[in-house]
């Protein structure tokens, strides 16, 4: 008995002594899946991006989306597999909470569905518009966010959606006591903001500036900005956010994902500085054969075409110092036509090809107003038109010179609107549309009859066409979803257009009353996408060929656009989260 005390004893001390122990802390271990040659990310189709990658809730599986389908890896095996089903375009992947299920957004069919980790047949849910940003809850439900709807919610079973949240958002996230939703106000973009709002009483707040938001077990609220991922305390029962952000990743943009475990998963994002440079300018026809222009590989931005058709004038720079540089398609030369410092930038020629019109910050470092050179460089800066809260946005000349159409956006470039610029007399600048949404890239037809813009007033971007310039005697619905940067053949008889499928072609029919026949697809490829402030393309003066910039081709290191083709994976990352950012 006395033996057997001190055997009793020894255990209850050592057990005493064990619970005494701190907990081990976990080691923090980082690693990379590289994709093989023959895989390549799927960033939204042809000229637009989403979420890319998602991770089980136990952290032990990553799914990413290929340009092939679905790849699921297990954390702990070297390669990843195709899951059969996929193919399509698939977007946004998530897991279901026992992580035997993916959920996606199919872009061939516009379909939110389901698929078996092991493949098969995948099962439709419902129908929606531009998803960007799902989870799956405990309960069997899925919130999501059709971004030019809201926050929606529908069973995993499938059945009609229940609208949360109206407006345009991105990435919303359901709280544990399922009564708040944090989500990116995309309304205002590209200036992002995090809310979150009360689903009883519809109470909305902002949090911080930045997007793609999520809230971690630890009391974390993780989110991206400016190509940076930083963390902040939140106190979810206040709803508030406590202390200042801490950057905790830099180029990471919007591909990552965040286990309720603690694994950490992303794609780095190659900047402007190093993916830019790899951007060239080559002619493109209507089957899609390309033909380089031989100017060497920069940061090229807004090309347009001179109407005699030897020159391109074209910005070249980072957002905070552009220039307008002409390209000689004869001689092969590239010759800089602005000093300004700052930005200089939306190029537009004259009919005679004598002077380029571009919009500026030189006088002022708020807004963008309007100038125009001569085209050779010689003689001085005029400046056409400004306003004192607006930036202004050269598009569309009219084929006699007479008139310009113009965007205009505040400060923030947000409420775009058009307007129009007399170029003869005293340059009076009128406005033309000024609606509640959005309205902006006003292209004028060559025969001045018409004017093609794009417009939100659906809630999606799409291409109108209305009579120019008594805007109010008809209108016309061109596109049949997302659309922006429209193009007029030279003859006016054909409309080009962006979608997320690619540069799309309409038929008109101008001859008695306006006709628009049925879009048809052109040519996809790996080509720079819209700006909000100038179109991404022009188009030949005969009308046979369209200028673009491409993106570089794929290669073991980077992704035809500029990501690199790996993924970084960080697990028991919660540890090194707590001890950067300490939570009170």
């Amino acid at each position: 008995w006395i033996a057997a005390a001190v055997v009793i004893a020894a255990i209850i001390a050592g057990g005493a002594v064990w619970k005494l122990k701190p907990p081990e802390v976990r080691r923090v271990m980082r690693f990379e899946h590289n994709l093989p040659d023959d895989q390549q990310f799927n960033l939204g189709g042809m000229f637009s991006a989403g979420h890319t990658l998602a991770i089980s809730p136990d952290g032990s599986q990553l799914v990413y989306s290929t340009s092939k389908g679905l790849y699921l890896r297990s954390v702990d095996e070297l390669g990843a597999r195709l899951i059969l089903g996929t193919e399509g375009n698939p977007q946004s992947p998530f897991f279901s909470p026992d992580g035997q299920w993916i959920g996606y957004w199919s872009q061939a069919d516009k379909q939110l569905k389901k698929i078996a980790i092991t493949g098969g047949a995948p099962v439709a849910l419902c129908d929606v518009g531009w998803l960007f940003g799902a989870n799956w809850y405990e309960d069997n439900t899925i919130v999501y966010s059709d971004v030019t709807v809201g926050v929606m919610r529908v069973s995993a079973n499938g059945g009609t959606p229940e609208t949360l949240i109206k407006g345009n958002t991105v990435a919303p996230q359901l709280l544990q006591d399922g009564k708040s939703v944090i989500f990116t106000d995309a309304s205002a973009a590209p200036q992002y903001n995090i809310m979150v709002q009360s689903l009883a009483s519809g109470e909305q707040k902002g949090l911080l500036a930045g997007a793609l938001a999520r809230y971690l077990p630890t009391g974390h609220l993780v989110y991206g900005l400016e190509n940076n991922l930083y963390a902040v305390p939140f106190d979810i029962d206040t709803l508030e956010v406590k202390g200042g952000p801490v950057p905790i990743a830099q180029g990471v943009n919007s591909f990552y994902a965040v286990s309720d475990s603690g694994t950490l998963a992303y794609i780095p994002w190659a900047t402007a500085s190093t993916a830019g440079p790899g951007l060239t300018l080559v002619w493109v026809d209507r089957e899609g054969n390309e033909e380089p222009l031989h100017a060497p590989p920069n940061l090229y931005h807004l090309p347009k075409v001179s109407p005699d058709g030897t020159r391109v004038a074209v910005t070249i720079g980072t957002d905070d110092n552009r220039d307008i540089w002409i390209w000689d398609l004869v001689r092969e030369t590239m010759t800089r036509l602005t000093f300004a410092e700052g930005e200089d930038a939306s190029p537009l020629w004259t009919p005679d090809s004598k002077r380029i019109i571009y919009t500026s910050f030189r006088e002022s470092k708020d807004v963008r107003d309007i100038f125009w050179k001569a085209a050779d460089g010689t003689g001085q800066v005029e400046k056409l038109a400004s306003a004192a809260d607006k930036n202004l946005f050269p598009w569309s000349l009219s084929s006699d010179g007479e008139t310009l159409a113009v965007a205009e956006a505040t400060q923030e470039l947000s409420n775009w609107d058009i307007t129009v610029l007399s170029m003869e007399g005293d340059r009076t600048r009128k406005p033309l549309l000024q609606e509640e949404y959005d309205e902006f890239q006003p292209t004028i037809s060559p025969d001045g009859k018409y004017m093609a813009y794009m417009s939100g007033e659906s809630g999606e971007a799409r291409i109108y066409v209305r009579p120019f310039p008594e805007v109010n005697e008809g209108k016309w619905q061109i596109s049949t979803g997302y659309a922006e940067s429209p193009l007029w053949s030279p003859d006016g008889r054909e409309l080009f257009y962006i979608s997320n499928e690619g540069a799309m072609e309409v038929p008109l029919d101008t001859n008695s009353t306006f006709n628009a026949g049925k879009p048809r697809l052109l040519f996809q490829g790996p080509y720079v996408s819209g700006y909000g402030e100038s179109p991404p393309w022009d188009i030949s003066p005969d009308g046979k060929r369209f200028l673009m910039i491409k993106r570089p081709q794929a290669t073991d290191e980077a992704s035809a656009e500029g990501i690199p083709r790996k993924i970084i994976i960080v697990t028991n990352w919660f540890e090194e989260l707590k001890q950067r950012v300490p939570v009170e």
